[in-house]
Parts: structure tokens; sequence; C-alpha cells
């Protein structure tokens, strides 16, 4: 069904000792888009992920992957799908690019071995076997493999972990290339400025279910710009709320993010900005930086997930 969506879950559900980890989870991601899947640790995004890769079996509701169940089609899906895992699912004790012409003898109609090696920079290390590579090597080598059958879906598991700064742009230009061909792709990250930047939806998971979804510039539409600041002596919050109220109109939130440093969030412009370098003036307070900016997806994520450790 060529005009099917790359992957649908609907109203997911999967325990673990009778715990839901997965709570009636629902998703679509089309095919030639990136689909980003953000969450805490613990959210459920992971074993979401896993039951669209046939890696484990749903206790309700239903997954499709290209039209397909992953477990009961799996012999069919398996040429048309790739995966890359966080950690795993390389053999350790083989050499990097003879692994690679390994995995591609696996397929008819794989991509040109050494011409993906050299775009991920993998002739530099094509003679060291796995177990020796370094983190951001083994994230290079694991996303070659799943790219090199030429998949029409792609799952990428915090693809550009552990990497430098040069690799993890290769990656990111080797992700925009696969959605311009057409590969539907399921991206799995913490880091939100790459979701930020790679992602045409992003679905935002937390308990077991999709908390907030939407295009990125969707999710920030209703995000205001903000101001983070830092004083001496510290300042109370609530007070500083109050005044900027009075002076320029809100909505305004203030919040401590640390001792003295504060994140102004609202319609930070120069009207309001004079109104708070002057009440910062009233109170005797130091300013000792001020820096403005738009929210991020981060911001956004935070204030859906909240800040406190998982």
């Amino acid at each position: 069904m060529p005009d099917s969506p790359a992957v649908v879950i609907d109203d997911l559900v999967k325990r673990y000792e009778g715990r839901a980890v997965v709570d009636g989870l629902s998703l679509v991601a089309a095919r030639g888009e990136v689909t980003a899947v953000l969450g805490p640790n613990g959210a459920g995004k992971t074993t979401s992920v896993e039951c669209c890769e046939g890696l484990r079996s749903p206790d309700g509701g239903t997954v499709r992957v290209l039209g397909l169940d992953p477990r009961s089609d799996a012999r069919l899906l398996r040429p048309r799908v790739g995966v890359m895992l966080q950690d795993g699912g390389l053999p350790t004790g083989v050499r990097a690019l003879e692994m690679l012409r390994h995995v591609a003898s696996m397929y008819a109609r794989p991509l040109e071995v050494d011409t993906l090696a050299e775009r991920l920079g993998l002739h530099s290390f094509a003679a060291t076997t796995v177990r020796r590579l370094s983190g951001g090597q083994r994230q290079r080598l694991a996303l070659a493999a799943a790219v090199v059958g030429r998949p029409e879906v792609v799952f990428l598991d915090e693809p550009s972990a552990g990497m430098d700064p040069q690799s993890r742009r290769a990656v990111w230009d080797l992700v925009r290339e696969l959605r311009e061909d057409g590969v539907g792709i399921v991206l799995t990250t913490h880091l939100m400025d790459e979701a930020e930047d790679l992602a045409d939806h992003v679905h935002v998971v937390d308990h077991g279910t999709v908390i907030a979804h939407g295009t990125t510039r969707e999710l920030l539409a209703d995000a205001a710009s903000a101001a983070r600041v830092r004083t001496t002596p510290g300042l109370d919050a609530a007070a500083a709320a109050a005044a900027l109220e009075v002076a320029t109109p809100g909505p305004w939130r203030v919040e401590e993010t640390e001792p003295g440093a504060y994140t102004v969030r609202g319609p930070v412009d120069p009207r309001s900005l004079a109104a708070l370098v002057a009440w910062l003036g009233a109170q005797d307070a130091l300013v000792t930086s001020l820096t403005v900016g738009r929210r991020t997806l981060e911001d956004v994520f935070l204030d859906l997930t909240g800040r406190n450790l998982r």
C-alpha cells in the first residue's frame, strides 16, 4: 500500500509485571517526513518504538508499519525497514567495514558501501573491531547499517549520541537526504536541538501516552520569548511578575531557575525589557547578565513534562 503512512500506532498498551509502561499511545508517522518521539526517561517511547520494530509484542492496541504487522509480517518488513539501536545490535568482534559489507550483502539493492562509508567517515576506522570503537564511531557504523539496504522506513534511536559536531552534522545531512528520498524516519532523541532542526512532526510522550504533538512551529506558536536574568542579590520571583504585570501587558511568569538566576517568560520586547530593568533598579539589584531569545523546543518540553528528575 504505497499511500499508507510509514507507521500507525493506535491505542498501544504494553505492560511489564502488571504495570502499563505504554498506556493508550497513538501516533502517525508519514512517509518522506521525520517524526520525532520525545519524552523523559521511562516515558514509554523506547518500548513503543520496539513494538514497531517487532522486538516486543503489544498487550493492547495495534501497530502497523507500511501497513503491515511488525510481528506476523516480519519477513515482509525486514527488507524494507532499517533499525538503529542506541546501544547494542552490532557484533563486537568483527571489523567495522567488514560488518557493513556483510549487512549490505543481505539486501537485493544496497547502497554502494564505500560511498556510504565515505559519507559517514567510516574509512578512518574500517579495520578496527567494533568493540574498540568509540561511542560516536559505533553510532555512525550503526546508522550506516540501518540505511545501507535502502529502507522505506528507518527507526533512529539517539542517532548522534556521543558524536562530535562534525559527525553530528554529517548524520543530520544524511537524515535530510533520506527524507527527501521519501523515507519515513522515526527519531527518538533527548537532544531537543536535533529534534527542532530535523523533525517535521513532534510527539511528546509521558507516562505512556502522547501528551502533545504537532509541527515544531505549532508547538512553539504559543511559546513566548524569554529573558534570562542573573542578579545579585536574589529577588522575589512572584513580586517581579506582579510588578511587570503593572508596567506592561502580560501574562508574565518569572521562575528562579537557580539561586540568583531567573527566566522571565512573556512578550519580551523593548518596553517590557525597560520595565524589567527599571524594576530591578528599584530593588537595588545588580544585574550581572541579561540575555533575550525565543523559547525553544526544550523549554516547551520542560513545561509539558516537568523539571523533576525521573
